[in-house]
Formats: structure tokens, sequence, C-alpha cells
């Protein structure tokens, strides 16, 4: 780790609660990932990693709390923990305070051995003069264990809270990919009922499974639903935006311009760019989940 120094307060592997400290000399020089060394709780070893230069946000700092080899636990374990990060100068002055509460919880399982913040700070504000004292920046992390699985049996039906929705244990690391991206996607959320919040997220899901398709593969049936189901997630209170999904080749910045004037429909949107994939060979594959979130 070179000038790096992390120091584990406590070393017990089985603990409920761990405080550790991660300390980053000559920041601003930093440009890769800075991962900290190994410190244990609930029975299993994690540790840090920063991004210096952003992670999906690139213009804020990141900051992800990863579980240390997960392919070697248990098939089926999990750790409910509250994690708490605080950032620090040289001095001991707090910049920043990010934490989650005991009944909310950060759910880490073989589907998603990472979690964390990818705004924490504007890159902006970590180059201003005496910001960081001596160009040094100090995370205090604390991980207090709520719930612990070592191993039991998958049935791929167990449901789990995320961000006030329920899911699917097997949807966890998609639903967490979009809210890692889009952590505004739902503060205007309108239904409360989860069994509603539920449905619209299912919803949410099957609308990015049809949108992976190539462009002119679709239907004029399935064009139409796929409208149909965006407008009602909107309507819903969901801030959706599917330009970078859809929207690429020579035509990007006239087709961008026209959403932003609300000149046309999503619909004519696709049918549009039906048209312009269909003369490349790049419009033949599949997109992924995240070419679309």
């Amino acid at each position: 780790m070179g000038n790096q120094m992390q120091k584990s307060i406590s070393n017990t592997r089985n603990q409920k609660q761990t405080s550790f400290t991660f300390e980053i000399d000559n920041f601003s020089e930093k440009k890769a990932a800075i991962s900290s060394s190994l410190f244990g709780c609930g029975g299993c070893e994690w540790y840090v990693t920063v991004y210096p230069k952003g992670y999906y946000c690139r213009d804020h700092l990141a900051v992800i709390l990863n579980v240390a080899s997960p392919k070697s636990l248990r098939t089926g374990w999990k750790r409910k923990v509250s994690p708490c990060f605080v950032l620090l100068n040289q001095s001991g002055k707090e910049l920043q305070i990010l934490s989650t509460s005991e009944e909310e919880g950060s759910l880490f399982c073989d589907k998603v051995p990472s979690w964390g913040y990818h705004k924490v700070l504007p890159l902006s504000k970590l180059t201003e003069e005496e910001f960081l004292e001596n160009d040094k920046l100090i995370i205090k992390v604390e991980v207090k264990l709520v719930e612990a699985v070592h191993e039991e049996e998958v049935t791929g039906k167990g449901m789990y809270s995320l961000n006030g929705f329920q899911i699917l244990y097997t949807q966890v690391l998609l639903v967490s990919k979009i809210f890692a991206r889009h952590p505004d996607i739902a503060v205007d959320f309108k239904p409360k009922s989860q069994v509603v919040k539920t449905a619209y997220m299912n919803v949410l899901l099957g609308l990015i499974e049809t949108l992976r398709k190539p462009p002119q593969s679709f239907s004029e049936t399935e064009l139409s639903n796929a409208y149909s189901k965006l407008r009602e997630l909107t309507e819903a209170g969901f801030k959706l935006d599917w330009k970078n999904a859809i929207a690429d080749g020579s035509r990007v910045e006239e087709v961008e311009e026209r959403i932003n004037n609300l000149k046309v429909t999503l619909l004519d949107l696709i049918v549009e760019l039906k048209k312009e994939k269909a003369k490349s060979a790049a419009a033949a594959r599949v997109l992924s989940f995240d070419d679309i979130v």
C-alpha cells in the first residue's frame, strides 16, 4: 500500500461491530482505485475501496465497502450490516459523514458483495485549497452486523427491502445497480403500498429487459407497449431518461436535442433510431442491463 497506512482498531473476526481507519497520503496524486487492508466482522473479512476519480459518477468521490473473497463463503451466505463512513482531514476535521440505520441496513450476499456511496463529495471540493490538509484523506469506517446467514437453501423466492421497495432476492443486484447510478430515481414515487411498489419495480425491470433487444427486432406492438409502460412509470413518479440506453451512432446530438425540447415521444425516437441502427452491424448485439441503466 506504499505510504498509505491502515489499522484495524479491533481484530475479533466474529464480532458484531468493527471500527477501522484508512489513511491515504498524497491523495490528489491518486488516479486509480485504492483499497484498504482487510478487517473482520460477522464471520467474514471486509475491505474499503476509494475511487479518487469517481466510479459511476465521474465528478464525485466514491467509497465502497466490499466482502473479501465472497466465493470462499458458503452458498446462500448473507450479511446485513449498518455501515458508517466518516471522512476527515489530517487535523481530524469531519468533511463528510455517511451512514445507514440498522433498520434500513445494507445487504451483502453472493450476488451483491459490494455496496457503498457513489456521490460522496464533488471532486472539485476536494481540490479546494486547505480542504484536505497536507493532501491527506482519512476514512473511519464502522461496520455493525445486523443479521448474518452463513448457509441456507437458496430458492430465489425470498424478499428483501431495498430503498423502500420489496424485491426478490434474485433482483437485488439489478435494482442495486439502478439506485447506484440513479439515486434520485424514486424520490418522487407516489404509491405507498408495498404491493403496488413491488409491481411497479417489476414493470421497470421488464421494460429494461425489453430495451436490451436490438432495435430492428421490435414489433410495432412491442414499441407501443414499451412507450405505454414508460408513461405509466413516469406518471407514478419514477425519474426515467432512456436516451443513454438507446441513443448512439451518428445522430446522437440530433436525437438528444429533440428529447430536450420534448418535440417527439419515446415511440417516435425508438422508431427513428431503429432505422439508423439497422444500417450498422453493431445493431445486432443484445444490450446488457448496464447499457440501459
